[in-house]
């Protein structure tokens, strides 16, 4: 069995739990015609680089897949007949990556340092100090 990445991108107008579900249907599919998936990660709702079928953002998943050549190509199949799937993309890989996806680890780094800012209204006064561009006449 051969080894695959798949990117797919729902309409934005489904709801979460219905994106997930598409990216379920299609590991039943999978492992339905012999193949197993890997991992699944759903990205959420995010901005498109590009107007497509009039959507400005969609529903991302990445799955990783070890499936034989012809449960791929039934899902790519499936997937184009789909009327809430806007993109998807299928590449064929020497090894699957496991670990978390660069997006979900940039997210997951983002809100474990938030806590540790001050917020604006946290800051202290300015006021105190001096101006170093004002120079008395």
């Amino acid at each position: 069995m051969a080894l695959y990445e798949h990117v797919l991108i729902a309409r934005q107008d489904i709801s979460p739990q219905q994106a997930e579900q598409l990216n379920e249907d299609m590991k039943t599919l999978i492992e339905g015609l012999g193949g197993h998936f890997a991992k699944i990660e759903y990205w959420g709702l995010r901005n498109l680089t590009y107007r497509i079928k009039k959507n400005r953002k969609g529903h991302y998943s990445l799955i990783a897949i070890d499936a034989p050549a012809t449960a791929v190509k039934e899902m790519e199949r499936q997937l184009s007949i789909n009327e809430d799937v806007l993109r998807y993309l299928t590449v064929r890989v020497e090894e699957l990556d496991l670990e978390l996806s660069p997006v979900l680890a940039r997210r997951d780094r983002d809100r474990s340092d938030r806590p540790d800012r001050p917020e604006r209204g946290d800051r202290p006064d300015r006021g105190d100090r001096p101006r170093e561009d004002f120079a008395p006449a």
